[in-house]
């Protein structure tokens, strides 16, 4: 009984993991299609819409990214996933604080 609950949950979190990578690949192909367009147009928000999008996205794979840590079962696995979350999260960081900066002026 307990490893069919395991077995179901390993196939609602990957469906869950594919799904939140997906949304923030879209997203981020979409901020980065329409960010060219505004350049294109020479729109003073291209940078501003570019790095939300971007933030957006990967909001998304980083929410991915912490599901993946209930699946995950070896240590190496786990140091892995939070190299990557860590990643994610100072590239949010970043862009979070960029998107602040160029508010300001």
């Amino acid at each position: 009984m307990l490893d069919m609950l395991h077995i179901i949950l390993e196939n609602i979190v990957d469906g869950a993991i594919l799904l939140f990578e997906f949304i923030g690949v879209g997203i981020i192909i979409f901020s980065g299609i329409r960010g060219f367009f505004l350049y294109i147009r020479r729109s003073p928000d291209t940078k501003l819409t570019l790095a939300k999008g971007l933030a957006m996205g990967l909001e998304f794979k980083l929410g991915s990214e912490i599901l993946r840590t209930v699946v995950v079962r070896d240590w190496k696995e786990i140091g892995i996933v939070a190299g990557i979350i860590a990643l994610r999260a100072a590239l949010t960081f970043l862009i979070h604080w960029e998107i602040k900066e160029e508010e300001k002026q």
